[in-house]
């Protein structure tokens, strides 16, 4: 695992035509996404569970504190964050209804605790203003169009407190031997990589006001994926 940061807003990120763009529109997400919940759990402890993990470490949790995790997925993240967080409010959101089953499957097994899981999208989150301290996202921007990533961004800050805590986890571009393979699989399949393409999402969050603590690159299985660490 490499840890870094740089903002040079000429050199930070690839200009965007030189990236690939998303080619599943929003509406098919959830189609796409149903189909792929009953097998989603192996690729993520495959491929993702060392940048989720590294995740949950930078978000720090602490009990009482008020959560919101958009793309809930399968409840990966999301029944570790209810574990760390038992007394305070938990919610997580998901534009697929096949993840959102799975994740309350998971989320079962913990009695006494605090959540909700409901459908939603991160275009129009349904909480008040600056009412959240830590909003986790995982793997969604990658399936994002970059014309469209700003609106989110900016919905994540209205409903984060001053001071409040971004997690992000992406797949990210390759860099190192091997991480190209799913670049090269999007470019002929997209489907077939769930629509995830790799992105950067350090320098967009600085232009929205965010201030951008950690970025770190984590590989797993060949699969590039950065983590972010922001304050509002």
């Amino acid at each position: 695992m490499e840890s870094s940061f740089s903002c040079c807003r000429v050199t930070c990120c690839r200009k965007h035509h030189r990236l690939l763009d998303a080619s599943i529109s929003q509406k098919r997400i959830g189609e796409v996404y149903d189909r792929i919940a009953p097998v989603y759990d192996l690729w993520g402890k495959l491929t993702e569970s060392r940048a989720r993990n590294r995740a949950l470490e930078l978000a720090n949790i602490q009990d009482g504190q008020h959560i919101l995790e958009v793309a809930v997925g399968t409840g990966l993240a999301f029944y570790e964050i209810v574990k760390r967080n038992p007394t305070g409010s938990n919610m997580g959101i998901d534009l697929s209804a096949g993840m959102l089953e799975k994740a309350r499957r998971r989320l079962r097994s913990l009695s006494g605790t605090n959540y909700s899981l409901a459908a939603g999208t991160a275009f129009d989150l349904k909480v008040e203003d600056e009412s959240i301290d830590l909003l986790v996202n995982n793997y969604m921007f990658d399936l994002i169009a970059f014309d469209d990533m700003d609106d989110i961004i900016h919905e994540f800050r209205r409903v984060l407190k001053n001071n409040g805590r971004l997690v992000l986890v992406n797949m990210t571009q390759g860099e190192r031997f091997g991480s190209g393979l799913y670049e090269t699989i999007y470019r002929i399949s997209p489907a077939s990589m769930g629509g995830c393409r790799g992105v950067k999402m350090a320098e967009k969050l600085q232009l929205a006001g965010f201030h951008v603590e950690v970025r770190e690159y984590v590989q797993q299985m060949l699969f590039p994926s950065e983590v972010l660490l922001a304050r509002k």
